[in-house]
């Protein structure tokens, strides 16, 4: 018993050191992380680079194919993409092994000293990540010698080790457990921690470690598979191609090449079983890649016909299409597709007060009648991508990212406004069709000309938000300088207009409101550009610190 609390023990330090390095390491790639996402292509082989890189930065493959499965359902990533970034993810997990094979546990004391007291007196934001690192790769060692120092005793049972040596001979066995354990903790990176704690105080052989090595690269797909429940028919099949290509791969190592690669690994370490179980764990994933990455197509063909098509969800009809509750272990992904979902939820509005405005024009009630349901729309847009920035802000973020969120928190409101705006012209339409109601020509070209130049006033504040672009942002609050002076003159013509009896009251009355929200949306335009300025504002303020 008191073994296996010393072994949970050593295992939760080792997983909280690999999550805490995980979560500095993010922090201090931040934006090179999203930027390490937009190299994607339909080029496999970039996906493999991207894949692997991404991996090495969060410390989880795990993570890795369930974002992968997050960007699918998303479908900001097509299945080729997929299938690249999924085997380069095995690739990037193997880091982790080859530095808790390294006997580096005399530095963790020296890790955790330096980080925590770079963490306890450093004001700097890059330095406090620095030692968050630092901290996490001093605790992920303290666990694994846990794990060494409570695994020793079983070296005195021979029952133990005979079954540990029987894997040798039964790899299916072997295969089951690695699949089993890896299933358990949710990660092949602490279940390759658990090996070779093992295999460190001579308790299994190379042959015995081989069949588990292969069932833990199986077992890590279960993360991904249990993220795919309910997601999109292709995010099914993320996770199924990442399946499939490790029971492919597994099967090659288990009947082809189990003794090439224990003749390699042994000559590079012949008296060291940790480092000879790391190689083969990198071998293992290097050499598969290698040999699949030519029938990648084949694969993505053989997961389309294990989740073959049927009648999914259309697009329009989903709420979101660019956030996923799968992204937000990596935040600054899923804070980059947030912004990518408010500009489709701000582009929605846009769509809506044209319709609203051509609705009073043309006096067409099913330009109204859209105008209402996609208001709807966007109040569900408000509602799901508010709920989810609040989710967000409470994971580990840096400052650049809890600076973003703060600017979509209120950039999202405006947007809604917006919506709002286009919805109260479109009732005021609707009233007009009603009554049937007139214009007068110079009443219709003035707010024709209005509406024109708060079109694009909105238009150039999205194109800012989404461009970080600091000179359209001001553009938009000049701009809008110009629609106050039109709502201003406009006005005192209408007045003339009504003296002189060529208007009447009552569409006079809609004229004036229109106008006014007219000019309210223009106002919201210089909401969102002010958060562009205030946001570059911050980033020149952190970058100069």
């Amino acid at each position: 018993m008191e073994i296996i609390i010393n072994l949970m023990g050593g295992l939760g330090l080792f997983l909280y050191g690999m999550n805490l390095m995980g979560d500095g390491l993010q922090k201090s790639a931040g934006a090179k992380l999203k930027r390490i996402i937009e190299l994607l292509t339909s080029n496999v082989i970039m996906g493999v680079i991207v894949g692997a890189l991404v991996t090495a930065i969060i410390q989880s493959s795990s993570a890795t194919t369930v974002m992968v499965v997050g960007f699918v359902n998303a479908g900001i990533m097509t299945l080729p993409q997929a299938i690249g970034v999924i085997m380069g993810a095995n690739i990037g997990t193997t880091i982790t092994a080859q530095i808790v094979s390294l006997d580096l546990v005399g530095m963790a004391p020296m890790a955790l000293g330096i980080g925590i007291v770079l963490y306890l007196f450093a004001k700097n934001s890059k330095t406090k990540h620095i030692a968050e690192i630092l901290i996490g790769f001093g605790i992920l060692f303290t666990g694994m010698d846990f794990m060494k120092a409570a695994v020793k005793p079983l070296a005195e049972y021979k029952g133990f080790t005979d079954a540990l040596v029987a894997f040798g001979h039964q790899p299916i066995l072997g295969i089951l457990l690695g699949f089993g354990i890896t299933a358990i903790v949710q990660s092949s990176s602490a279940s390759m921690g658990m090996l070779l704690a093992l295999a460190s105080q001579g308790l299994i052989p190379l042959s015995s470690a081989l069949p588990i090595l292969y069932g833990e690269n199986i077992g890590t797909c279960v993360t991904s598979l249990i993220s795919s429940i309910g997601a999109s028919k292709n995010a099914r099949r993320a996770a199924t191609m990442h399946l499939v290509f490790n029971i492919i791969g597994t099967l090659v190592f288990m009947f082809i090449l189990t003794k090439p690669i224990t003749m390699l690994v042994t000559h590079l370490d012949p008296n060291d079983v940790s480092r000879q179980i790391a190689n083969s764990h990198t071998l293992f994933n290097i050499i598969n890649v290698i040999l699949l990455l030519p029938f990648s197509k084949l694969i993505v063909k053989l997961t389309m016909k294990l989740v073959p098509e049927g009648e999914d969800e259309a697009e329009d009809a989903k709420v979101v299409r660019f956030i996923d509750e799968r992204m937000i272990t990596t935040p600054s992904i899923a804070l980059s597709n947030t912004s990518k979902e408010t500009l489709r939820m701000g582009n929605k509005a846009k769509s809506s007060l044209e319709n609203a405005m051509n609705g009073l024009l043309e006096k067409s009630e099913a330009k109204v009648k859209y105008v209402f349901e996609e208001e709807a729309k966007i109040n569900e847009l408000q509602k799901t991508i508010l709920d989810y920035l609040l989710k967000l802000s409470k994971t580990s973020l840096n400052h650049d990212c809890i600076e973003g969120i703060d600017k979509l928190f209120n950039t999202i409101n405006d947007i809604e406004r917006v919506g709002d705006h286009a919805e109260n012209i479109a009732e005021l339409a609707e009233s007009m069709i009603n009554n049937d109601l007139n214009m007068s020509d110079k009443g219709k070209d003035e707010l024709i000309e209005m509406f024109n130049k708060v079109v694009e006033t909105y238009t150039c504040a999205l194109e800012a938000l989404e461009k970080a672009d600091v000179n359209l942002a001001c553009k938009v609050i000049k701009m809008e300088e110009q629609v106050d002076a039109m709502e201003v003159s406009y006005r005192r013509s209408h007045m003339n207009r009504l003296n002189e009896g060529v208007c009447s009251i009552d569409s006079g009355v809609i004229y004036l409101d229109i106008i006014s929200n007219l000019e309210r949306v223009s106002d919201h335009s210089v909401n969102i550009a002010t958060q562009v300025i205030t946001s570059n504002q911050a980033v020149n303020e952190s970058v100069s610190v």
